[in-house]
């Protein structure tokens, strides 16, 4: 008897283990150092694992290198190994076409450009000229991912050569796409809200489509992966809601009510196994914890707030919540415990804020659409270290890649490498 249950806590202990590693193998990204290989870097959440990061820069100092791009976008940048992907757009509604491009990170020279091809006709017309590259690719150490609204998913080695492409939808929307792809285990994940009001996920290897969710009902955000004890979740906010879903197959776990009553765009982000969401046109923000199941509302939800962003996504940093107003130029902070306010400052002439912020070093960085980088410290007491500008007056709507220690920052018209020389 004494041996069996010996076996027995064995064979436990074996399979919690291989349930945390398949757990830590849906979170990873299969990111290395000094990369960022999707949108808002590892694990989309915003920070770096950098300890260095360039806090001032202009046109004549700490700018490594900029390249000219062959057209405009709002899709950020990303660092794969020695391979950087950006998307880019040209043309209108009736002869719009799409570009992958691949730079070398340390140099800006372009490896390699591959035209995407449209399913014209597009929507006439994309408010706040956010345009047809809005989504950034993802990366892994043998392919990236592009996607383009309801011209399909892509796939290409990191030579160019063009894999697969798969449909998720084919509708349409005044706003456009914007949702970014997600790499869970084997399997590539888009919030296809606006094309099909799903997530849907692909197999990596193939474009193949293992399974579908619906009912993804006015949603610009880019899913996240949450770790729940050895199990991974991944969660999405849509119209009212925070949705919980088992990656592998689709399955939705669980809900949380928002009591946000508008579309939602900023990602959500996540510490351990608890949920942080903003959105709204007023602006508000909860916090939930995963790993319930059914509507967790009473149970789950852990508390709400009046004041977020309709844009920017937040960023998780030692204990508190930061974000921008995408309007008004401030720049707040929050307790992720009790949601409380620690400071709201107005950062002068910041203008439109549509990047979302990032952490590196110690430090918070604010992206203009005007171009302006404001560095804040990453502390819950406000300090303003730096304000750059790199002089260049297009849009600036993608947000920043940090990696090997250089920040990479895209407007409509070039990218722009910035590191210590």
């Amino acid at each position: 008897m004494t041996e069996t249950r010996g076996i027995r806590r064995s064979r436990r202990l074996l399979h919690r283990c291989i349930a945390a590693a398949f757990g830590a193998a849906f979170l990873t990204g299969l990111a290395g150092a000094g990369e960022w290989t999707q949108f808002r870097g590892p694990a989309g959440q915003g920070v770096s694992p950098e300890s260095q990061a360039p806090t001032q820069w202009s046109q004549s100092a700490n700018l490594l290198w900029k390249a000219e791009l062959p057209g405009p976008g709002s899709s950020s940048p990303i660092v794969a190994g020695n391979r950087l992907f950006v998307a880019c757009y040209s043309g209108d509604a009736n002869d719009a076409a799409r570009r992958l491009v691949c730079l070398d990170p340390r140099t800006g020279k372009v490896a390699w450009a591959r035209d995407v091809p449209s399913k014209l006709p597009e929507q006439a017309g994309i408010r706040e000229g956010h345009g047809y590259a809005s989504s950034t690719p993802a990366a892994d150490g043998e392919r990236v991912y592009a996607f383009f609204g309801k011209s399909g998913v892509f796939a290409f080695d990191h030579l160019g050569s063009q894999l697969w492409q798969a449909d998720v939808g084919s509708r349409t929307s005044g706003w456009g796409s914007a949702a970014s792809p997600v790499l869970a285990g084997d399997l590539v994940v888009v919030n296809a809200s606006v094309e099909s009001e799903s997530l849907v996920a692909l197999d990596r290897r193939t474009g193949k489509e293992v399974w579908r969710a619906g009912g993804i009902r006015e949603s610009w955000n880019t899913p996240i992966l949450v770790s729940v004890g050895d199990r991974t979740e991944l969660a999405v906010a849509v119209l009212g809601k925070v949705l919980g879903f088992d990656p592998r197959t689709g399955r939705q776990l669980w809900k949380c009510m928002t009591d946000i009553s508008w579309y939602m765009v900023p990602s959500l982000v996540a510490d351990r196994d608890v949920v942080y969401c903003t959105g709204g046109r007023q602006g508000a923000a909860l916090a939930v914890r995963a790993g319930g199941r059914g509507d967790v509302t009473q149970s789950h939800r852990l508390w709400t707030a009046r004041k977020g962003s309709n844009v920017t996504s937040p960023v998780f940093w030692e204990g508190h919540l930061y974000w921008a107003n995408e309007n008004l130029g401030i720049a707040y902070c929050a307790s992720a415990k009790t949601g409380e306010m620690v400071y709201e400052e107005r950062l002068g002439g910041a203008g439109q804020i549509y990047a979302s912020p990032v952490v590196a070093g110690g430090h918070l960085y604010y992206l203009t659409r005007s171009g302006r980088t404001y560095v804040l410290a990453a502390q819950p007491k406000f300090q303003q270290v730096a304000v750059n500008d790199l002089g260049d007056r297009s849009p600036f709507n993608a947000s920043p890649a940090i990696a090997d220690g250089r920040l990479f920052v895209r407007s409509d018209k070039c990218l722009y490498c910035i590191g210590a020389r």
